[in-house]
Parts: structure tokens; C-alpha cells; sequence
């Protein structure tokens, strides 16, 4: 599939307002995704039956509930693999205590074999990286917070 029909298709799916798009030409497969701003999933609540109250030296360590510094959360817009570096054994795009634009490369998520490039959506200064190089990220993660 040539690079002007993929444009074309990225377009519809940006002007179309779909979420995603697929489309199978002989053996190539195309699949485009477009994502939407993050929308916090709430559990749903345990039956009064089995609910349990957390003892309280419990819940300051659960895994997940860490607070993050506070600042701007830069959050993953895909599932794929984090790297916060263009290859290995190259200098990481952003450190913490470092100053970024918005439009600056903050790191890579590989997703299907296709590594796109994460920016900072605001300027600021990077005061934490919250994913391990290499580790597997979901959809809305948090990645870094920006001050």
C-alpha cells in the first residue's frame, strides 16, 4: 500500500471522527487508530457483603495508589513497549530536572512493530519518568510528569 493512500486513510479517520479504521488490500493489512482523551475507568464497587476496609498501614503501600508529583501527567496514548531512548545504548530523549517544549520527544512506544514517537504536549520541567525502559505501557498510563 503506497504512502499517498495511507495519508488519505489517516485523514478520513481524522475527519470522520472514528475511533479506527481497517482495511485489507490482498495480503497487506492496514489498521489506524485514532486515540481520545484519557476517561479514568472506576471499578465497580464490591457488594457490601465482601467488602473489606483496608487497615491503614495497607493502603499507603498498594501497589498503584503512589502519588505522583504534582504537575502535568503525560499519559500513554497506546498499548506497546516504552523506550526512553531512540536505540539501545543511545542517551535517554529526556532526564529528570530537564527542561522540554512542548513538541519535544519525551520517549517511544513500539506498537506493532511501528515505533511512534510520544511529545510533550507542554513545556515544562520533566519531574518524573514512571516507567522502566523496555517495560509494556497501557492505554491512558501514566508516563512522566512535567512541572
Amino acid at each position: 500500500m503506497d504512502l499517498r493512500k495511507l495519508k488519505k486513510l489517516i485523514d478520513l479517520v481524522e475527519e470522520s471522527g472514528i475511533t479506527e479504521l481497517e482495511i485489507t488490500e490482498g495480503e497487506e493489512r492496514v489498521r489506524i487508530s485514532r486515540h481520545t482523551p484519557f476517561m479514568p475507568i472506576t471499578p465497580p464497587a464490591a457488594p457490601a457483603s465482601t467488602a473489606v476496609a483496608p487497615h491503614p498501614a495497607e493502603s499507603s503501600d498498594a501497589p498503584g495508589e503512589t502519588p505522583l508529583p504534582e504537575g502535568h501527567v503525560v499519559r500513554s496514548p497506546m498499548v506497546g513497549t516504552f523506550y526512553r531512548a531512540p536505540s539501545p545504548g543511545a542517551q535517554s530523549f529526556v532526564e529528570i530536572g530537564q527542561t522540554v517544549a512542548a513538541g519535544d520527544t519525551l520517549c517511544i512506544i513500539e506498537a506493532m512493530k511501528l515505533l511512534n514517537e510520544i511529545e510533550a504536549d507542554q513545556g515544562g520541567i520533566v519531574k518524573a519518568v514512571l516507567v522502566e525502559n523496555g517495560q509494556p505501557v497501557e492505554y491512558g498510563e501514566p508516563l512522566f510528569v512535567i512541572g
